[in-house]
């Protein structure tokens, strides 16, 4: 039959027989102790619950980012079908500059759809690295499930403070430089 560690150590003669006792002693004392207050402390158990319980809690955590991930890509399959379904043709001779992030970017259109883009009856959508004119209604609809998809959507103030000295003086929003 195999020794205990403690009995194995005072044969090698790395421990003598009365530390072994007093040991042996304490931990019958704690077995007692714990027996008598109803409760008994066993550390492996309890660092086991300790680890299950991180572990379900890391378990929990890695869940909800894979299901923000999967409901932000299906708000992303949404919107690119929304606006796929809904774009309008943009080819013509009139270039017109939008701002992409830090870059100016430019589509050619024709000049109702350019007036129309100024006056917001139109927006600009980004999906896929591809731009698309699509119409105010659906860039709205757009924009409140993925803002960043709408580039351009101008929306007419017709409000002018009481005690503007301009207000005489429009300023138009369709130079071209």
């Amino acid at each position: 039959m195999s020794k205990s560690l403690q009995e194995q150590l005072l044969k090698a003669g790395l421990g003598n027989a009365k530390k072994l006792n007093a040991i042996k002693k304490e931990k019958h004392k704690e077995r007692v102790q714990a027996g008598k207050h109803g409760v008994v402390v066993n550390e492996a158990a309890l660092l086991a619950e300790q680890s299950r319980q991180a572990q379900l809690a890391r378990d929990q955590e890695l869940n909800r980012q894979k299901t923000e991930a999967l409901a932000k890509k299906a708000l992303a399959a949404q919107v690119k079908q929304i606006v796929e379904l809904n774009s309008l043709p943009h080819k013509g001779e009139v270039a017109f500059n939008f701002t992409d992030g830090t870059l100016v970017k430019r589509i050619y259109v024709s000049e109702k759809v350019q007036q129309q883009l100024v006056k917001g009856l139109i927006a600009v959508a980004k999906v896929t690295e591809q731009y698309h004119l699509i119409p105010i209604q659906i860039a709205e609809k757009v924009q409140q499930r993925l803002p960043e998809a709408v580039l351009v959507l101008n929306q007419q103030d017709e409000q002018v403070p009481e005690d503007d000295p301009y207000a005489d003086f429009k300023i138009p929003d369709d130079l071209m430089w």
